[in-house]
C-alpha cells in the first residue's frame, strides 16, 4: 500500500508506523505500538545479559586443614565436584596451622589424594604452590 494509506491506517489505530528496512524498494515499514515494542525490546537485552553472566565462570575456594575426616573430606570433594561440572574453576587450598608446616609433604599426601578422589575430567592449572601457610593449586573441567 502506499505510505500515506499506512500512515491513515496507524493514526486510526493508535499506533505508530516503523520504518523496519529504509534501503528496500520500496521501503519497509510495520505498524506497531512503539512502547510496547521498546518495552519488548528492553526485556529481550536484559534477558541476554543475564545469560551471559551465568556464563562466566567463576573462581570458588575450598579450604582444607590437614586433620579433616574422610567423611568430611568427601563432603568437600562432592562440593568442588558440583562446582566443576557447573563449569567453574576450584582453587583447592590445603591450610597449614601451628607446626603443621614443619611436615609439608603430608600436606602434598592430602592434596594428591583430594585431586585423585576430584576424578579424570579435571585439569590442573599450574603447579601446587605455597603461599603463607597455605598450599594451593586450581582445577577446572577439562
Amino acid at each position: 500500500m502506499s505510505s500515506r494509506e499506512a500512515q491513515l491506517l496507524a493514526k486510526e489505530q493508535g499506533v505508530d508506523l516503523v520504518e523496519i528496512a529504509a534501503n528496500a524498494n520500496p521501503p519497509v515499514v510495520k505498524i506497531i505500538d512503539w512502547g510496547k515494542y521498546q518495552y519488548q525490546k528492553m526485556k529481550e537485552e536484559a534477558k541476554n545479559r543475564k545469560k551471559a553472566r551465568e556464563k562466566q565462570s567463576e573462581l570458588k575456594q575450598m579450604k582444607i586443614g590437614l586433620k579433616i575426616s574422610d567423611n568430611d573430606l568427601n563432603i568437600k570433594v562432592r562440593k568442588m565436584r558440583g562446582f566443576v561440572d557447573d563449569g567453574d574453576r576450584v582453587k583447592i587450598m590445603i591450610v597449614f596451622r601451628g607446626r603443621e608446616m614443619a611436615h609439608k609433604e603430608i600436606g602434598q599426601e592430602l592434596l594428591d589424594k583430594v585431586l585423585g578422589l576430584m576424578g579424570e575430567d579435571i585439569t590442573i592449572e599450574g603447579k601446587a604452590q605455597f603461599s603463607g601457610r597455605n598450599l594451593s593449586v586450581q582445577v577446572r573441567k577439562k
